[in-house]
């Protein structure tokens, strides 16, 4: 039989587990922005590894 303790550390646990899926995640659609104010924005890989070289124009 379970105490009081282990239940109220399953309790806690089990309201942080909810509390972190529900809160993951962007509502509405995805999208890429397009405005001329998105086209100065780091990307991803700009962010990640900013000292390579840009790739070249014939490669993806």
């Amino acid at each position: 039989m379970l105490n009081a303790s282990q239940i109220l550390v399953r309790c806690i646990a089990l309201a942080v587990c909810t509390a972190a899926l529900g809160a993951c995640g962007q509502r509405g659609p995805l999208y890429l922005p397009t405005d001329p104010a998105a086209q100065d924005r780091a990307s991803l890989p700009d962010t990640v590894l900013p000292d390579l070289p840009e790739r070249s124009a014939d490669r993806p």
